[in-house]
């Protein structure tokens, strides 16, 4: 028999046949979770990347787009639609938010989701998209079709929390949502971000 290995969560899952309409997510950390977790790129396990000092919970389901990368494509289209301060991608996989009405007990896990929208989220002069998505067959989120039919709130806590979850008593804020984005939109930039895959994975290196 063959040995059976474990797929790298980010290299070696698909994101689906029907990508960018219904995408699998690997999720990393749930709104339970006091630590942040992330994956380690080498081994493709979960690492801790740092206690949470403060009261910022995590309000959704949060991890990334297999087999996507935040560089220059994702990058351009933000500077296209305005985020005139972005430098170049993050250098990371998609994250994405995903809202569920169900309790979830921790990440290290695979899900389906459809993305709905997403926020522009710049750290640094890096483009660092999030995702924000529903849980395909939710009862309750699996309604919404885009951004704009979700109650504000809800919203507001998301954009609430990526404002604020890396900000230090005394230190200045170095991150920003240019703009918030629906659906169509949302498709256009995980697509850019598949494209950004490609060419790291399959490009010459240059040097």
């Amino acid at each position: 028999m063959k040995p059976v290995y474990k797929a790298h969560p980010w290299h070696g899952i698909p994101v689906g046949e029907d990508a960018p309409d219904i995408i699998t997510t690997f999720i990393e950390i749930v709104p339970s979770d006091t630590i942040k977790y992330e994956i380690d790129k080498d081994s493709g396990f979960l690492k801790i990347d740092r206690p949470q000092k403060y009261s910022n919970i995590i309000p959704s389901l949060y991890g990334f787009i297999p087999q996507t990368y935040c560089g220059e494509s994702v990058a351009t289209f933000a500077r296209e639609n305005g985020a005139d301060k972005v430098e170049c991608g993050d250098g990371d996989p998609l994250d994405i938010c995903v809202l569920s009405s169900h309790h979830i007990s921790h990440g290290d896990i695979l899900l389906q989701a459809r993305p709905i929208g997403g926020f522009c989220f710049i750290d640094k002069g890096e483009a660092d998209d999030k995702i924000i998505a529903v849980l395909l067959g939710d009862q309750i989120y699996g309604k919404f079709n885009d951004i704009s039919e979700m109650p504000e709130a809800v919203v507001e806590r998301l954009k609430h929390y990526f404002l604020t979850y890396k900000n230090l008593p005394g230190e200045p804020q170095h991150c920003e949502i240019a703009y918030e984005y629906g659906k169509e939109m949302a498709k256009v930039v995980i697509k850019k971000s598949m494209d950004d895959y490609k060419d790291l994975i399959f490009s010459p290196k240059k040097g």
